[in-house]
């Protein structure tokens, strides 16, 4: 009987530890998304899927790679250099749940321009972020990640069905609510 406790403990702390994600684990799969040559091409390697996959509860733990000034192999024809880790960690973020870009870099788009034939549409705005300040556009960020207007926000693109994103608002919701009652 001890061997089948034992046995059943050891597969539930494996598959817990397989799908949970790891600052350390997103630090190595950023790492391998800053050896594409093109920005891009950064959200179809299979790292990148990877993080993708992580859904939202991988936000704060990217938002703690923003800062990140590492120089890597990736260019950027729309900011013309040469992305840094921490910019890889932003398009990342905007990837899993799009962000609301003139709330978070104070720059307001009112013609809709983005970077030509590039769906990393933060890219767009990766200069504004850098003027003013990484620290910051990540404090920003992670108030935003924590504030009652992100329960009904509505990405410019929106990789999630409606579905989806209704499930996800009630969820929001609730633990808003729970959040309250405890407190």
């Amino acid at each position: 009987m001890k061997k089948i406790v034992f046995i059943f403990s050891i597969s539930l702390l494996n598959l817990y530890l397989s799908f949970s994600q790891t600052k350390s684990e997103i630090d190595t799969l950023l790492n391998g998304i800053a050896k594409t040559e093109n920005s891009k091409e950064i959200t179809k390697t299979e790292q990148a899927k990877r993080i993708i996959s992580f859904g939202e509860k991988s936000l704060k733990i990217l938002a703690g790679f923003f800062t990140d000034s590492t120089l890597t192999k990736v260019k950027s024809e729309c900011q013309e250099r040469n992305l840094t880790k921490g910019e890889i960690a932003i398009i990342m973020a905007d990837r899993i749940e799009g962000m609301p870009y003139a709330t978070i870099t104070g720059v307001q788009n009112c013609l809709l321009t983005f970077c030509e034939e590039n769906l990393n549409l933060i890219e767009f705005y990766l200069w504004a972020i850098k003027d003013n300040g990484k620290e910051n556009f990540k404090e920003k960020y992670l108030e935003w990640l924590e504030s009652d207007e992100r329960i009904e926000w509505r990405p410019l693109i929106d990789y999630k069905t409606k579905s989806e994103r209704k499930k996800e608002i009630r969820k929001r919701k609730r633990e808003k609510k729970n959040n309250r009652v405890s407190n």
